[in-house]
């Protein structure tokens, strides 16, 4: 049941040169699959409100059609990461393909909005040692999760449970900015800020939680 949420150890260890746990025991909140017009302003608004920052795993057409939010985010003090630039399988594509749908993201963010992106996170959880391999090369550190949230199943009971029983001091909590999640987003967060507190947890910079 655990490696529904958590990723099992052994793949954590074969895979080790990606990131699957904070390195300053603090939580470290990821947004995936934005920006999105009806939730990345709402996840915004929360944010700030908590005083907390994020990063946010970009696709590449979200950012093109949404160039406004993506100035947002960024005005806020968030990190934007590489998502991909049609949210594809990567395991699946042939190597120039994966090569442009990664190079794509990075390119509009860095022509766009004079951002360039460090961190990268695979659509569906989904890659091979050749991601490894490109992601070196292009100098992105392939950032993963320790605790899955589920909340595009669109169940804050379900997103409660995942919360409540697997959040620990160094997680690395994925949530979605898509509209799949958009009736729970809100009230999930604010359910994790309220188990951060009672756990006397906390949650981290994205910079410091993976120096």
């Amino acid at each position: 049941m655990r490696y529904l949420y958590n990723p099992p150890v052994v793949v954590k260890k074969i895979f080790n040169d990606f990131q699957w746990n904070t390195l300053n025991k603090k939580i470290l909140l990821t947004f995936d699959d934005g920006p999105n017009i009806e939730t990345t302003e709402r996840i915004l608004d929360t944010l700030n409100l908590f005083g907390q920052k994020a990063i946010f795993f970009c696709v590449g057409n979200n950012i093109k059609n949404n160039p406004s939010l993506v100035d947002l985010i960024l005005s806020d003090g968030h990190e934007i990461g590489n998502h991909t630039f049609n949210h594809k399988k990567i395991d699946k594509l042939r190597t120039f393909k994966l090569h442009e749908e990664i190079d794509s993201v990075s390119s509009i963010l860095k022509e766009k909005h004079n951002y360039c992106p460090k961190y990268f996170r695979p659509p569906y959880g989904r890659f091979n040692f050749l991601t490894s391999k490109i992601l070196k090369e292009k100098k992105l550190r392939n950032v993963m999760w320790s605790l899955f949230t589920f909340d595009y199943k669109n169940d804050l009971n379900v997103v409660k449970f995942v919360i409540k029983n697997y959040l620990e001091k160094d997680s690395i909590v994925v949530f979605h900015d898509n509209l799949k999640s958009k009736e729970v987003i809100i009230k999930a967060l604010d359910f994790l800020f309220d188990e951060v507190s009672k756990n006397n947890f906390e949650i981290g910079i994205p910079a410091e939680c993976l120096k």
